[in-house]
């Protein structure tokens, strides 16, 4: 999953603001669904290929990057651990979950009505409730961006695959 930052050729961000390297933390993770591990597995590609990323000093100035990243669940809490390209420390947090954990319960009960759909339903169903699903995706995107604010600076796209892999963290 590393990615030395030198084969960007027109992502949506320089080299100095985005990831290179993103890791889960998972020392006691679950078996989880084919489906899940598909969406952790793509979610992590994705964010690595194309992302903006950026730390926010507590001047409010950017912080140029690149960063690794490391996110592990912790209780009622995700923390970032974000450091240098050389996995030297820069700064540690920890956001709680609880602004999020509405819309990720319904996300939850929709990603597996939609995995059932996919088997058994007419694409016209399906569509309709994925059509729900980015909804409430893009729903946790922003309640995401917003918990980060003052400390890290992303884009709409990246929230969204980190919000994904906050999910798959919560996943039992």
């Amino acid at each position: 999953m590393a990615d030395d930052g030198h084969k960007q050729d027109g992502g949506a961000a320089g080299p100095a603001r985005r990831l290179v390297r993103l890791e889960l933390d998972e020392p006691d993770a679950p078996r989880r669904t084919p489906e899940a591990e598909h969406e952790r597995a793509i979610a992590i590609y994705d964010l690595i290929e194309d992302n903006s990323f950026a730390l926010v000093s507590p001047s409010g100035d950017t912080l140029d990057g690149p960063f690794c990243l490391y996110l592990r669940a912790e209780g009622r809490h995700i923390r970032f651990d974000v450091r240098d390209e050389a996995d030297a420390e820069l700064v540690q947090f920890y956001m709680a979950l609880g602004p999020l954990r509405r819309v990720m319960r319904d996300y939850f009960q929709v990603c597996d009505t939609y995995y059932d759909a996919i088997r058994t339903k007419s694409p016209s169903h399906i569509q309709a409730i994925d059509m729900g699903r980015r909804a409430l995706h893009n729903e946790g995107a922003e309640i995401l961006r917003a918990r980060l604010d003052g400390k890290v600076a992303t884009d709409d796209l990246t929230a969204r695959r980190l919000f994904t892999l906050i999910c798959v963290l919560q996943s039992r």
